[in-house]
């Protein structure tokens, strides 16, 4: 079994990849191969459009490392359902948009493997919180 040396979350946007900062210095810092970790993530994220995909990547002693893509972030598929460019700046007051209960278990399902729970009903209610933190109304 390979020796764990570090545990990276990173958010890039899908299919763009490059070795610019702050990718490009946060892999190399732990010796990664930049261009082929770039080349890599493309091609994993070539189809998924512009979202930005969260990407837990897990280095060795080696310098090997594996690449775990995630579902896009709640809040671009939040907004990608509600048809907004981006949530509100005072959510508490000024609503931007209504999405139903269905649309807001529809995330919530795709979610599911990203969230911390197992039950549906707890996915909901976490993908709701983000929901009302960005301003949606929800009908």
């Amino acid at each position: 079994m390979k020796k764990i040396i570090k545990v990276l979350k990173l958010h890039i946007p899908a299919g763009k990849a490059n070795p610019a900062p702050p990718l490009g210095p946060s892999l190399a810092e732990q010796g990664v191969n930049i261009s082929e970790f770039c080349q890599k993530f493309n091609d994993l994220t070539k189809d998924k459009g512009s979202y930005t995909m969260p990407v837990r990547v897990v280095v060795y002693e080696d310098r090997s490392y594996d690449l775990k893509l995630q579902e896009p972030l709640t809040s671009e598929l939040l907004k990608e359902i509600a048809g907004v460019d981006k949530g509100s700046g005072e959510p508490n007051r000024k609503k931007i948009a209504k999405i139903t209960q269905d649309q807001l278990k529809k995330v919530a399902e795709r979610k599911m493997k990203d969230l911390n729970t197992d039950n549906l009903d707890e996915a909901i209610k976490i993908v709701t919180g983000t929901a009302h933190s960005m301003g949606l109304d929800i009908v």
